[in-house]
């Protein structure tokens, strides 16, 4: 069955009620029934010490006298109102004498039957019907009348045990009175609990039932300092997340497909042309290089997606090892020796040391320093120089790319490292790059929990700088 936590609050506060009732009402009940009957025999005993000294004691010596005999049964019929209870006078042999609520002194005893002087327990009092004396549940104390040392009779003491709860009910109401208040205080406590904490967590179950089909617009704004506040802060922050997730996502698998269909359709349209003998025999190879160079930029595109996908901080495994960067940097360097003399490019590697020992993943980062190195030379115009150069402070190596190329316009600076993002400037001068290349530049330097930075200046040039850990040790190549 499902509860929502409404009911569930109602719930626990009548089974809360229920149990608390259930125990005033039989295991207190019944304790304080314990309680008044001891309390009531230990009184009613001393007031039995108390007749036997001094109206008692004497009687079996003159039990013949008849003014005697009328003295002590006025006194137990005093002593039975003000206690409210009936007051026996029996002999040793089970033989009652006088009774308290009789107003006449009878000579004619009543025999007690299976009369013994040794109660249940060896106990002074009992509960019960008294020897078969009563009809309805009965307390009986027993007080022995001792003279000249020798026990002469007994004193028993009735009250019916219906007396006694009514005792037991007065002390009651107390309990029953607090329970009520603790029933109120308990009320308010479940409305306050929901409140405070119910009406809020139904806002966050809504926004999360939003969330769950993708509606990330509305804010929860629960205005708290407490473990909900923060819970709805953090909700809210997560539904921004994932709402600029979502809306990198659409324009992923919209530059995506843009960068596909460009290719695909000049692709397609250039080899319809030749198998319709559009384009003339003599003309084919020169549409069939075109057609291989679009191939050749869709895998680019192909591999660079591929590698952006491997990216994931979860996944990835980093393979560190040491090395020197700056060998790494000639080496990159070189392999764009022949597009550097094409376009009359220039690049200068400044070193401060002739080793510079990093803890990278080799790899990855020939990987930064080849798509940096590529993006100056593209943006670069002919007969310019770029420079490499890496500078040592405290525990990192700080590498530098930098070239006097178009710039990057100021409104564009936060926008180069979003996949697929190609300034204006850019269009015209790349037609064969795929707006992947900074992307997983900073992919792999935020792998290598590294910074990455860029200064750039529209018609001046721009700079590349980021950051590796040094290696421990700096006494060889890696």
């Amino acid at each position: 069955m499902h509860l929502t936590l409404t009911k569930k609050y109602i719930l626990s506060y009548l089974l809360f009620g229920i149990g608390c009732f259930f125990l005033i009402s039989t295991v207190t009940s019944n304790l304080i029934m314990k309680q008044v009957v001891v309390e009531k025999a230990s009184a009613f005993y001393q007031e039995g010490i108390y007749m036997s000294d001094q109206y008692v004691g004497n009687y079996f010596e003159q039990q013949n006298d008849r003014k005697n005999l009328t003295s002590v049964q006025s006194h137990l019929r005093a002593i039975g109102i003000y206690l409210n209870a009936k007051i026996w006078l029996i002999n040793t042999d089970g033989e009652l004498i006088l009774d308290s609520s009789d107003a006449s002194v009878s000579r004619n005893h009543q025999e007690i039957p299976e009369f013994t002087s040794v109660l249940p327990d060896g106990s002074y009092y009992m509960t019960g019907n008294f020897f078969h004396m009563f009809s309805e549940e009965t307390l009986s104390v027993l007080i022995p009348v001792s003279h000249d040392y020798h026990v002469r009779g007994y004193i028993a003491i009735h009250v019916p045990l219906t007396v006694l709860t009514h005792e037991k009910e007065s002390y009651l109401l107390p309990y029953y009175l607090t329970f009520l208040a603790i029933m109120v205080l308990a009320l308010l406590f479940v409305i306050s609990n929901w409140l405070i904490i119910y009406r809020p967590l139904r806002k966050l179950r809504r926004a999360a039932g939003d969330y769950a089909v993708g509606n990330f617009e509305k804010p929860i704004s629960l205005d708290r300092e407490d473990e909900l506040g923060y819970l709805s802060h953090t909700m809210d922050f997560m539904a921004g997340a994932l709402r600029d997730y979502d809306e990198d996502q659409r324009k992923l698998i919209s530059n995506v497909s843009h960068d596909f269909r460009s290719p695909l359709t000049s692709i397609k349209g250039y080899i319809e042309a030749i198998l319709d003998g559009t384009i003339p025999p003599e003309l084919q190879e020169k549409y069939l290089n075109i057609v291989l160079r679009e191939t050749e930029r869709l895998t680019g595109l192909t591999s660079s997606l591929l590698v952006l996908n491997s990216m994931d901080p979860k996944q990835n495994r980093l393979n560190k090892t040491e090395f020197d960067i700056n060998t790494v940097i000639k080496n990159t360097a070189a392999t764009f020796e022949g597009t550097c003399t094409s376009k009359h490019i220039t690049i200068d590697l400044l070193f401060p040391e002739w080793h510079s020992f990093v803890y990278a993943d080799k790899g990855k980062i020939q990987q930064v320093l080849y798509n940096l190195i590529d993006n100056a030379i593209k943006f670069s115009h002919a007969d310019s120089t770029i420079t490499v150069e890496t500078t040592s402070k405290y525990e990192k190596i700080f590498v530098s790319v930098r070239d006097t190329g178009i710039g990057i316009p100021k409104n564009s600076l936060k926008k180069i490292w979003e996949r697929f993002y190609k300034t204006d400037l850019s269009r015209g001068k790349d037609k064969k790059g795929t707006g992947l290349g900074l992307a997983i530049v900073k992919e792999i330097i935020q792998l290598h929990g590294e910074n990455i930075n860029v200064v750039s200046t529209e018609g001046v040039g721009t700079e590349f700088i980021f950051s590796l850990s040094k290696a421990e040790k700096e006494d060889g190549e890696s």
